[in-house]
């Protein structure tokens, strides 16, 4: 096997938000996270952050939340300052662009659920009937501050499991 040497999984993905605590209160309690410890602030006098996180070297992280959502990885969300800090949120197609993605067992249920707490749901569920995703039932949605997530569902699997050895998820 090639890669990096003891490499085990993903332990987390890290992003950032406007607000620490109004985004760690959406997740702990619309999409139904448990926060697991937060840390900060980081201020650094030299050029450790430019060194060590390729920011600006007076950036400072105001706090940093470690959240996990039932299995898989964890993620932690950081709330920046920074002087030369953008603020517009990457769309998909942008390089850099991202989201964050929920696997859900019940996509009808999960829908309606997000759409009662005024979720921005974008558009109606696509299921996939064709190629190796087929049986991926997906939607897109939007946090508070507009970062694009998505819920994903696939309970017969997909279709590039039948001729695979690796399995990408499992909810079990």
């Amino acid at each position: 096997m090639t890669g990096i040497p003891g490499l085990a999984g993903t332990d987390h993905i890290g992003f950032t938000v406007p607000d620490v605590e109004a985004a760690t209160r959406f997740f702990v309690d619309v999409i139904g996270c448990t926060k697991l410890f937060e840390v900060g602030p980081f201020i650094a006098g030299d050029d450790w952050m430019l060194k060590h996180l390729n920011v600006h070297p007076r950036a400072v992280i105001r706090s940093l939340h470690m959240l996990k959502c039932r299995n898989g990885p964890a993620f932690e969300i950081f709330q920046y300052e920074a002087p030369d800090q953008r603020t517009q949120l990457p769309r998909n197609s942008d390089h850099g662009g991202h989201h964050l993605a929920f696997y859900v067992t019940d996509m009808d249920a999960a829908v309606a659920y997000l759409k009662s707490r005024g979720v921005q749901v974008l558009g109606d569920p696509s299921t996939m009937t064709t190629g190796a995703s087929a049986g991926l039932t997906w939607v897109y949605f939007l946090a508070p501050w507009g970062m694009q997530l998505e819920l994903v569902s696939y309970p017969n699997g997909m279709a590039y499991e039948k001729t695979s050895t690796e399995i990408m998820w499992s909810p079990l």
